[in-house]
């Protein structure tokens, strides 16, 4: 579904994509996030996604206007998950709020990884 947003001049409708997109870039911005992570199901295997694919790493589901994320992650090795989880909420939550206008009602943090960072 996407999100509309009513104004006096008219409506404003924000494709999950964009939604997507956005997030993810806000995600890569934050300390101990290596990047996003492509999950496939069959083989059970992880990939880091390319910065110009970071919105495979994020689902997003749109109801009456309020945003749920599913950030799927590979964090830096030695830094505090539970840390850069809640950075990354905080980041992703007061981001999109401004960006989009509507409200983030849930973000679930999936880590899909670790990797050593040079």
């Amino acid at each position: 579904m996407k999100g509309k947003i009513e104004t006096s001049l008219g409506e404003v409708i924000i494709n999950p994509d964009v939604i997507a997109t956005y997030a993810g870039s806000v995600a890569v911005e934050c300390f101990g996030i290596v990047g996003m992570a492509a999950v496939n199901m069959k083989d059970g295997l992880v990939r880091l996604l390319k910065r110009d694919s970071l919105k495979h790493g994020i689902n997003v589901s749109i109801e009456n206007n309020r945003i749920s994320l599913d950030f799927h992650v590979i964090v830096a090795y030695g830094v505090s998950i539970s840390t850069v989880a809640d950075n990354l909420i905080e980041s992703v939550k007061y981001r999109l709020e401004e960006f989009t206008g509507m409200k983030v009602e849930h973000v679930r943090i999936l880590v899909e990884g670790v990797r050593v960072i040079d």
